[in-house]
């Protein structure tokens, strides 16, 4: 802008017009795509720029290196010009080198040889561009540092969110999603904030600086790029109305090709239990191809979209030839400064080029902005109160006071009713149903892993509500139906009960569950696999046990967490449990009647009420659905007994 300052009156209203005419078509495609734009889009700027932290210095030296290289790139064909009008002009006998600043010109120095001037001159070319390449070096290099630096901060931030996500806000979202949301749109967001930094900083200074340079040169040869302008806003606005709705469409299929991926890998011996791979394979095959057809179709726009600009960008260049060409014949214009005025026609329009497509990529990562935003958007359905009290769990005492319950928090679809419980601590609990009865539900309501709709759950005498969540969950211990091990020796998932359990701990908790840890040559440091792989069902089941009597909880839930092993071992961790851990309360839930049947109290659940609550005698003697369970189980063990006799 500095420039306009040296101009005449005539060229700088020119040069207002022009910028005049090329902000109007930026506010155009602005406004276009804000129509278009969700409310989280918009908030989810602020998001993304808070999570720019201690990179923000790097970005922003990024931006003004970018400057600086796009500075000295543009004083290159000025001293190009020089060597044309004055290094080669025949007879002359002093050489004088002068900057040309619009209608003004500054002379900076002057030499008596030609072959000096032009070495000089040359010299300076070569100076200006390593220095260009420096800034250009050092500015790729913190833009790298500044984007990679702001992907990590995104992704922390995003995952410490999801894991802090309560089971219902784990519903709302698939496991694949949640993958592909912390790689592929992180990595989408991390490139467009690389092209805002670097990309977007340059073209607009490139773009104002060549126009400045070249209205100096010539005012009316620069009425040919300010019809072009337009022209590429124009394709710009259709493409990005176009594309972007084919990559929102690509990246929710790309979420199921990533699900059918993990489903597969996870249940492979499965797949190969049932010679299902052929299968499983036309099934990736046509999600995969699913995937190619949508990204081709978002791709193939874009590919059009680059000869339609150089289409434009040519067009320029023969109008300028042919009307340039003239001016030159005519006397109007130097050939030096026609060539750097073609200089500063191909700069202008490669920046236009480089804001266009660099304006496309982040308007279609906002398709990633959105999926993004709708993480850290996500409500957290279960957090500490404002009012919670960073009290301790006194004793193992249950109290279920009225509770209804619904996974879709509605009254007309109630997944428990009316729940009233109440359990002593050191009591141990057997629960038994039917599948879909909510036997599941109704512990996982203990260490507050979902609200209740209706009534209160109190632990210790106090609703669970009131607790903080670490000191309520610390105190409860549950032994899920789906039991998780992670990669790592054995003597690693123990502690995850209890980092800082001792050897002792750690063999007492093995013990009261049947220790078999022994049996492996390498013992507690017996590496396991992703999962658990290379032990048997029972044996995981077993180190889960043993995993949550570490915490040394006041309650320990066991979700039908022993129907992989045989009766003798299911009695034998039932007996070691009261043996070794007798003052804590117990919640069995089992298919089995032998594994509840030795229970203070069992109670019966049917369709999310609680049908009845007793001895094993007394159950037998009163309830019909858990004498129907029992002489069914009786039956087939009698029946079972005969075969092997």
């Amino acid at each position: 802008m500095i420039v306009i300052f040296f101009c005449t009156v005539d060229e700088s209203i020119l040069l207002l017009q022009i910028f005049f005419i090329f902000a109007l078509c930026e506010i155009k495609v602005i406004m276009a795509n804000e129509k278009n734009m969700a409310p989280r889009s918009k908030g989810g700027l602020k998001k993304m720029a808070s999570c720019v932290g201690e990179y923000k210095v790097h970005a922003i030296f990024t931006s003004v290196l970018v400057a600086l290289e796009v500075l000295f790139e543009i004083l290159i064909p000025l001293i190009m010009a020089q060597i044309v009008n004055v290094g080669m002009v025949e007879d002359a006998t002093s050489f004088t080198f002068t900057l040309q600043l619009g209608s003004k010109g500054f002379e900076l120095f002057t030499m008596n040889n030609r072959v000096w001037f032009i070495v000089t001159c040359g010299a300076m070319m070569i100076v200006m561009a390593l220095i260009s390449l420096f800034f250009g070096t050092m500015s790729g290099r913190l833009a790298a540092t500044a984007s990679t630096g702001f992907a990590k901060n995104l992704r922390k931030k995003m995952f410490y969110k999801i894991e802090n996500f309560s089971f219902a806000n784990l519903d709302r979202f698939k496991t694949a999603s949640l993958v592909t949301r912390l790689t592929t749109d992180v990595t989408n967001i991390q490139m467009a904030f690389q092209i805002i930094i670097r990309m977007l900083v340059r073209s607009p200074i490139m773009l104002i600086l060549a126009m400045c340079m070249s209205i100096s040169i010539s005012p009316d040869l620069s009425l040919i790029f300010a019809a072009a302008i337009p022209v590429l806003i124009v394709g710009l606005i259709v493409g990005v109305k176009v594309v972007f709705p084919r990559f929102e469409k690509m990246l929710r299929k790309y979420d199921d090709m990533n699900e059918s991926t993990q489903e597969n890998l996870i249940g492979i011996r499965a797949v190969k239990a049932f010679v299902r791979e052929d299968n499983e394979i036309d099934k990736f095959k046509k999600v995969s191809s699913t995937v190619q057809k949508l990204q081709f179709s978002a791709e193939k726009i874009i590919v059009i979209a680059f000869p339609f600009m150089q289409i434009v960008i040519y067009a320029c260049m023969i109008c300028v030839a042919w009307f340039g060409g003239n001016d030159i014949i005519v006397g109007n214009m130097k050939l030096g400064d026609f060539t750097a005025f073609l200089s500063y026609i191909m700069q202008i329009l490669m920046s236009l080029i480089m804001v266009a497509m660099g304006f496309m990529n982040i308007v279609l990562s906002r398709a990633s902005l959105d999926r993004i935003v709708e993480i850290l958007d996500e409500k957290i359905d279960i957090e500490d109160a404002p009012d919670s009290q960073d009290i301790e769990v006194k004793d193992g005492s249950i109290d279920f006071d009225n509770v209804d319950f619904s996974y879709s928090k509605s009254r007309d679809v109630l997944n428990l009713e009316n729940i009233d419980l109440h359990i002593r601590s050191g009591e141990t609990i057997g629960i038994i149903g039917g599948t879909g009865s909510a036997k599941s539900t109704l512990v996982q309501l203990i260490p507050r892993l979902y609200d209740v709709l209706d009534g209160e759950v109190k632990v210790g005498g106090v609703n669970v509500k009131d607790y903080k969540l670490d000191k309520l969950r610390d105190s409860v211990a549950m032994v899920l139906q789906k039991n998780v091990l992670f990669s790592g020796t054995i003597r690693q998932n123990l502690l995850w009960g209890n980092k800082d359990a001792t050897d002792e701990e750690i063999e007492h908790a093995a013990k009261a569950a049947q220790d078999f840890i022994m049996s492996f040559p390498d013992g507690y440091e017996t590496e396991l696999g992703q999962g658990g792989v290379n032990v048997s069902g029972g044996q995981k089941q077993r180190l889960c046990i043993a995993r949550a009597l570490l915490k040394k909880p006041k309650i320990m839930i066991m979700d039908d967490s022993t129907s992989a092993v045989d009766t003798a071992t299911d009695a034998a961790i039932r007996s070691g449990l009261k043996k070794e851990f007798g003052d804590t309360t117990v919640l069995i839930i089992a298919q089995r009647i032998s594994s509840v049947e030795d229970a203070d109290r069992i109670i019966v659940m049917n369709d999310g009420k609680i049908d009845a609550v007793g001895t094993h005698e007394e159950l037998l003697a009163t309830n019909e659905i858990y004498r129907d369970v029992y002489n069914s189980q009786k039956k087939g063990s009698d029946e079972e007994v005969s075969v092997n006799a």
